[in-house]
C-alpha cells in the first residue's frame, strides 16, 4: 500500500452518486462537477460504485462504465476506490475492469446472499483478490454477525488493507481492531453522524454521501476529529443532522434520494433514483430538505 493511499483512507471516503439522464440511463458526465468540487474542498479519496452510487441498481456494464468515468474525472488527483460485489463472477469481472480503469484499490461490498457463510465469505474475497491481481482491498462490512474469527481471517488475506465498518456497534469494532493486524486501516462506514463514536475506539476517517452536496462541511468535521476536538465535531455534525435524518427515513430507502434531491435543489440535477429506492421525497421530506439548504446557504 502506498503512503498516499494509506493517508487517504484515514480521511474522507466520498461516495459518489451515479447520475442519470431524463430517461433513467447513466449520464457519467454529470458526475465530473461533483468530483471537482469535492477535490477542491479537500476530500481525500473518492469512491465509485458505492451504495450512494446505487451499486445494486446498476448492471455490471453500467458499473464498469461508471468506474471508468470516475477515474477519468478524478484524473489521478486523489486515489479512487472502486466498489465491486454481488455474485462472485460479476465481482471478479468488475474487479478486473476497475483495475484497468486505474482504481487505486477495491472496496468489496459484503454480499447480500441469504446463504453467505463466514468461511465462504473468506473464499469470496480471496477469489476477487486473485482476479484483481494484487490491487489493495478494503472490506465493506455491514453485518458484524459473521463474528470476530471471520473478520480476523478476512483481514489476514494478503491484499486486504482495511475495513469500512458500517455496523452501529463501536464495541464490536474495538474488539475487531484488537484482534487483527495493527496495520489494518479501520474506517467509519456510517458517515459523519457515527464518526465520533468510531474514532473513540480507534477508527480513522469516515465515509460520506454529504460530499456530493456540501463537501466543505465534511472536511471541517474530519479536521475537528483529527484534532481531537469532539465538541466542535459534534457541533458541526448537528448542523447536518436534518439532512441525515431525511436520508435515514423509510428504512434508509431515502438515503440516495435525499442526496439526489438536494443536488437538484442546489442546481445540479443528477436525475432520479432507481427502484427500490424511494423517489421522489414526500412533501414533508422536501420541505425539511429545503429548510436545511436555505439555513446553511448551500449552493453548487
Amino acid at each position: 500500500m502506498t503512503e498516499e493511499l494509506s493517508n487517504a483512507l484515514t480521511g474522507i471516503s466520498g461516495i459518489l452518486v451515479t447520475p442519470y439522464d431524463n430517461a433513467g440511463e447513466i449520464e457519467p458526465r454529470r458526475q465530473k462537477p461533483i468530483v471537482d468540487k469535492a477535490i477542491a474542498a479537500g476530500v481525500h479519496i473518492l469512491v465509485a460504485n458505492g451504495n450512494t452510487g446505487e451499486f445494486y441498481a446498476l448492471t455490471v456494464e453500467e458499473a464498469e462504465a461508471m468506474v471508468r468515468a470516475s477515474a477519468q474525472h478524478v484524473d489521478g488527483r486523489i486515489p479512487l476506490l472502486a466498489g465491486v460485489g454481488r455474485g462472485v463472477r460479476d465481482a471478479c469481472q468488475l474487479a478486473r475492469a476497475s483495475k484497468a480503469a486505474g482504481a487505486a484499490a477495491l472496496m468489496i461490498h459484503q454480499p447480500p446472499d441469504p446463504f453467505s457463510a463466514p468461511r465462504g465469505l473468506v473464499d469470496y474475497v480471496k477469489t476477487i483478490a486473485d482476479a484483481a491481481d494484487g490491487l489493495p482491498i478494503m472490506l465493506y462490512l455491514r453485518n458484524d454477525a459473521i463474528g470476530i474469527k471471520a473478520i480476523r481471517d478476512l483481514c489476514a488475506l494478503a491484499s486486504v488493507i482495511g475495513v469500512k465498518w458500517a455496523t452501529p456497534n463501536p464495541l464490536k469494532l474495538a474488539e475487531a481492531i484488537a484482534a487483527t493486524d495493527p496495520d489494518i486501516v479501520w474506517v467509519g462506514g456510517l458517515a459523519e453522524v457515527w464518526a465520533p463514536a468510531f474514532y473513540a475506539v480507534g477508527a480513522r476517517g469516515f465515509t460520506s454521501g454529504l460530499i456530493n452536496v456540501w463537501p466543505e462541511r465534511s472536511v471541517a468535521i474530519h479536521s475537528a476529529l483529527e484534532a481531537g476536538d469532539y465538541h466542535e465535531a459534534n457541533r458541526l455534525i448537528a448542523g447536518v443532522r436534518a439532512f441525515e435524518d431525511i436520508r435515514a427515513e423509510e428504512l434508509n430507502g431515502t438515503n440516495v434520494t435525499g442526496v439526489k434531491a438536494a443536488l437538484a435543489e442546489i442546481g445540479h440535477d443528477c436525475g432520479a433514483t432507481r427502484p427500490p429506492s424511494a423517489w421522489p421525497l414526500t412533501s414533508s421530506q422536501h420541505l425539511a430538505l429545503q429548510a436545511f439548504i436555505t439555513t446553511n446557504e448551500i449552493r453548487f
